[in-house]
């Protein structure tokens, strides 16, 4: 009697440790994630190097609470706007209202740049937007932008949640072979998008009729 139960018994906890072990794989899977925009090839405009960044974007889940990494450099900007026209116009001046912010900004230079890694923060759900604004945009229109949609996932963790300002961010991967590695860029003011001036405003009625049409 002994054996038979103990015999009756092995299918049951075979089938308790699977579902142990789904649960297990299930809770890892929904864990908030870290993306690298362009995987090694980086964030770059076509002339440098040629990605399609909404291809990268296909199949990939966004939640909130996830980062996206930019590995760039000096001579490239990261925009992140919830607005389709400013995302169309490539110009960060042309923002319109509260909604988009510039992760990183420096004067454009072809002779003097270095590594810099941004991470961006997915804080909101819906459609966001990310392109390049230097060169009034041009880097932009040659493939330096790309947009997604943000689920709500597990929702936001409490370091994103309660305290925006001194939201981590991830550890700064290595560029290259270069010694240091690249400077990590994850500004104070995500939560205060740059305000329009009244010449900005002005600007924006003579560029309006600019529009650029993607996928």
């Amino acid at each position: 009697m002994e054996q038979r139960r103990s015999s009756f018994a092995l299918p049951f906890l075979t089938v308790f440790c699977l579902l142990f072990l789904c649960l297990c794989f299930s809770g890892s899977a929904e864990a908030y994630k870290n993306y690298t925009v362009g995987d090694s090839l980086g964030w770059f405009d076509n002339t440098e190097k040629p990605v399609n960044y909404q291809k990268w974007v296909a199949n990939k889940e966004f939640s909130l609470g996830d980062f996206l990494i930019f590995n760039t450099d000096t001579n490239h900007t990261v925009v992140q706007t919830y607005n389709s026209t400013t995302y169309k116009l490539c110009d960060y001046d042309d923002a319109q209202d509260k909604d988009t912010v510039q992760w990183s900004a420096s004067d454009p230079s072809n002779t003097e740049t270095h590594p810099v890694t941004v991470a961006v923060p997915l804080v909101k759900e819906g459609m966001t937007y990310f392109f390049s604004s230097d060169y009034d945009g041009d880097q932009c229109k040659s493939g330096q932008h790309f947009k997604i949609n943000v689920t709500y996932g597990q929702g936001l963790p409490k370091s994103l949640n309660n305290s925006p300002e001194d939201s981590p961010s991830p550890a700064s991967p290595v560029a290259g072979d270069d010694d240091s590695a690249p400077d990590t860029i994850v500004p104070s003011n995500f939560s205060n998008p740059k305000e329009e001036s009244d010449d900005e405003k002005a600007s924006d009625k003579q560029k309006s009729s600019f529009m650029n049409d993607w996928v």
